[in-house]
């Protein structure tokens, strides 16, 4: 029936394929049976994941140090040092303010969702003409979010008051981290050997590639974010704002997500704000805006430039597909996962011309 060689292929990619939708549709379907085990693997494996990236961006500056004499284990334990000890340092400072506000906007949560009624009540006043239905939709609306904003703080604080789990972050990643940067060369030369003979040289340029675009791509991100939480945070106190911490933080933290990151993050800002005053808004916004302009204008271009040669269609397309599926976590996500996928694709590209 299939005479020729290319349309037995075609019908194995067609099989294939088809396969691919029916696993994937059963992972869907029994996705309940094995939530909890996903769940406990999940919780398992992220220390190592944490350790992972950190190692991971490390590792450059370990090799420039090691490049200018400096012994590999001094080199370790100088960035290793500096790196923990300064986050260690921030977190003491940080952590118990972060807390403390937390808890400070969850119990005052229902003055500022009656201050937000009053508003809608005279909004009621000043579109008396439309539908009731209009109105008990507003109230639906109003009332949803308030129980949606309630639980969110809820859980945020009971996450950052988990013992165990900030043993697990103080305790087990640093020593993870020091030995994955102690034997990161030996990590890779066993992944390496783990990987096919015939894909041996495609496979570690192709790492090789994922390294230095996905590495220079994080490293400048989190470089502006620490810009942008920082400066957030000092224009903020100096306006009067409260929680100022928790909301540069919380803008530190979106600005990883482009195009869309800023305004995510300047939104909860701006609904408290509106608590406080007319004039407190527009502080708050001309806040926003200074820092987006110095971050967009100046410091993307120069510390992110173009690691990631991807058209911005493509990255809009991916960050909703990342924001349906997982979230903020997913959109977050979503440029450093298209990111090695692009390396995937143009690697991919290179092979098949090569043949």
């Amino acid at each position: 029936m299939f005479t020729s060689e290319k349309q037995l292929k075609v019908l194995y990619n067609i099989i294939i394929a088809i396969l691919l939708v029916l696993f994937i549709y059963l992972l869907t379907k029994l996705f309940p049976l094995y939530e909890a085990f996903l769940a406990i693997i999940i919780r398992i494996l992220t220390p190592f994941f944490i350790a992972g990236l950190i190692a991971f961006l490390l590792h450059p500056l370990i090799e420039k140090l090691h490049d200018l004499k400096y012994p590999r284990w001094l080199a370790i334990v100088l960035i290793y040092s500096i790196f923990f000890g300064g986050l260690g340092y921030l977190l003491y400072e940080t952590y118990p303010v972060v807390l403390q506000q937390l808890n400070d906007l969850k119990n005052n949560l229902p003055v500022f969702m009656d201050q937000y009624r009053n508003i809608i009540y005279e909004m009621y006043e000043k579109t008396s003409f439309l539908p009731e239905k209009v109105h008990d939709k507003m109230d639906v609306i109003l009332l949803e979010a308030e129980n949606w904003l309630a639980n969110v703080l809820t859980n945020a604080v009971k996450d950052l008051t988990k013992v165990m789990d900030v043993v697990i972050i103080v305790a087990v990643i640093p020593v993870i981290v020091f030995y994955m940067l102690k034997d990161f060369i030996l990590i890779k030369r066993v992944m390496w050997k783990l990987s096919p003979k015939k894909y041996r040289i495609e496979s570690k340029q192709l790492f090789s590639d994922i390294e230095k675009s996905l590495g220079d791509y994080i490293r400048g991100q989190l470089l502006v974010c620490l810009f942008v939480g920082l400066t957030s945070f000092l224009l903020l106190w100096l306006i009067g704002m409260r929680y100022p911490l928790l909301f540069s933080i919380i803008m530190g933290i979106t600005n990883l997500i482009p195009y869309f990151g800023p305004i995510l993050g300047a939104v909860p800002a701006v609904i408290i704000a509106f608590t406080m005053s007319t004039k407190m808004v527009v502080y708050v916004i001309i806040s926003v805006f200074v820092v987006q302009i110095i971050e967009g204008n100046l410091l993307s271009p120069l510390i992110v430039g173009k690691s990631v040669h991807i058209h911005p269609l493509l990255i809009i397309l991916a960050l909703l597909v990342g924001g349906e599926l997982g979230g903020i976590m997913g959109m977050i996500l979503a440029v450093p996962v298209l990111t090695v996928l692009n390396v995937f694709f143009h690697h991919w590209n290179a092979l098949k011309a090569t043949r």
